[in-house]
């Protein structure tokens, strides 16, 4: 009889300590995948080769150097975190591979700004399965905003709906009565960006759309210029950016460039033109909502330029570097908010209950009902090869909500640089 209750108080044991509430890892960080008492270890897929590497190979190593930053000054609650970058080349059968490798061969605790539409968009799925924390991707995708959907799942770029309304604003303000064309990728950032663009607009005088496999965008700029577009926005990586503004110079077509957020990089597009093509960006509009690589007086770029010359190798500083950094801040709020009881729920909880402030010219929209990242942008202009500011930060909706102006104050870095628990 001893035996037998030994045997049955063990199965129940057993079976406590494989009991779940449905939501993933909730028993404590002790059995937690990618998380020990003393590291934290999530992973990423990013170009780091093939069409959208320009300037976007340098946002996870610059995540990095951000989280070494960190774990020098002691980590998060004693953790230091480990970052796996993966490269993809962006093509989403290479996403899918290396996913799964981070996810089920070295246990990472989250994925963390995964980039790109296309590429991210087929791992949702599997993520979800796995219970895996999926931050701040690396794109404008309304796709990640479904938190019934995809209760993992959380964005960081403004949705690109949002961005299109913000540009669009600007270019009914600014060309009434032109004739306004679009050219963007064949996927949902290109589809997201028009639909933002025709909700202030209605439809566009001509579209074009491109796929990234093709580095041929003739025909397309050919087909606006056919159509005798006065201006023509863009939703394009800083590749095709760069490739739509030097072909359309070289057909003689010379229209006003308002082109989305992650397709602007001053330094990228400049260095992909090179050094003849480079006076083809002045005055190009876009839009931004971190604070500009080029502006020294900030505390954020002052910060990050410190964190890029100790643990960046002093890197080339751009508005990609600068993103990188501003999602690793963001990233160590979230632990700091999880608590020292570090598990896959309590991340989730705390970025679904938000109150973040960062480096943001707007605030980020986390709730329990809004996976999206951050809500709106301000306009930029491009003189003598940097990035401007004009004008005022702008929020919206993906909806039919206003363009409306943005009053709140910016909030400067702690002194150490270092979120602390709030």
């Amino acid at each position: 009889m001893k035996r037998t209750a030994a045997i049955v108080l063990t199965a129940v044991l057993l079976a406590a300590g494989c009991s779940s509430n449905g939501k993933g890892n909730s028993s404590g960080s002790s059995d937690t995948p990618g998380v020990t008492d003393t590291e934290i270890t999530v992973g990423t897929h990013m170009p780091l080769t093939g069409p959208a590497a320009a300037g976007y190979s340098k946002i996870a190593p610059a995540t990095k150097a951000y989280f070494d930053y960190v774990n020098k000054n002691g980590g998060v609650n004693g953790r230091k975190i480990t970052y796996k970058i993966m490269d993809d080349g962006y093509n989403p059968a290479n996403t899918q591979q290396v996913v799964r490798q981070l996810v089920l061969q070295d246990k990472v605790f989250a994925i963390l700004n995964g980039l790109g539409t296309p590429t991210h968009t087929g791992v949702l799925d599997f993520l979800k399965t796995n219970r895996v924390p999926d931050l701040f991707v690396a794109s404008g995708s309304r796709s990640w905003n479904q938190p019934d959907k995809y209760p993992g799942t959380f964005g960081f770029n403004p949705d690109y709906t949002v961005e299109g309304k913000i540009l669009g604003t600007y270019v009914k303000e600014t060309y009434p009565g032109k004739k306004i064309c679009f050219l963007g990728q064949d996927d949902d950032f290109g589809r997201d960006s028009l639909a933002g663009i025709e909700k202030i607009l209605g439809p566009v005088a001509a579209k074009q759309s491109y796929v990234t496999s093709n580095p041929n965008v003739v025909p397309q700029i050919g087909a606006l210029k056919a159509a005798a577009c006065d201006v023509v926005m863009l939703a394009t990586v800083p590749g095709f950016t760069a490739l739509s503004i030097g072909t359309a110079a070289k057909v003689g077509f010379r229209p006003k460039f308002v082109v989305s957020n992650v397709g602007s990089d001053p330094t990228t597009l400049a260095k992909t033109l090179g050094p003849t093509g480079a006076p083809l960006l002045e005055g190009v509009v876009a839009a931004n909502y971190l604070p500009l690589a080029t502006d020294d007086a900030n505390p954020w770029i002052q910060l990050y330029k410190k964190v890029n010359t100790e643990f960046n190798g002093n890197a080339e500083f751009d508005n990609n570097v600068v993103y990188g950094m501003s999602v690793g801040y963001l990233f160590v709020q979230s632990l700091q908010a999880a608590g020292k009881d570090l598990t896959r729920d309590n991340l989730t909880a705390a970025v679904e209950k938000g109150g973040f402030t960062g480096p943001g010219l707007v605030p980020v929209r986390f709730s329990a009902k809004d996976h999206s990242g951050y809500g709106g942008e301000q306009l930029t202009k491009l003189t003598g090869g940097k990035a401007q500011y004009f004008g005022t930060p702008y929020q919206t909706d993906d909806g039919d909500g206003a363009v409306a102006a943005y009053t709140g104050t910016a909030v400067a870095p702690p002194q150490n640089g270092i979120p602390t628990a709030q």
